[in-house]
């Protein structure tokens, strides 16, 4: 059991990491994309573009944050 809990707490560390608020953005926009494209398939060309904006301006945020504290 050791191991299942070293395993998964080393991808949470992994993907969370320091910055869970990226990680929880990220999480968000990649299910309003998933809604969005489902509903609108013909908008598949611009959710790639519009899926890596969102990550650089969630990260834009959270870094100026920091420097703000």
């Amino acid at each position: 059991m050791s191991y299942l809990r070293g395993f998964v707490m080393f991808w949470y560390d992994f993907l969370v990491g320091d910055a869970w608020d990226i990680a929880a953005g990220v999480v968000v926009v990649l299910i309003l994309l998933g809604i969005l494209a489902r509903s609108l398939p013909a908008a598949a060309s611009w959710l790639g573009p519009l899926l890596a904006l969102s990550v650089i301006t969630l990260t834009w945020m959270s870094t100026r944050r920091e420097f703000h504290r």
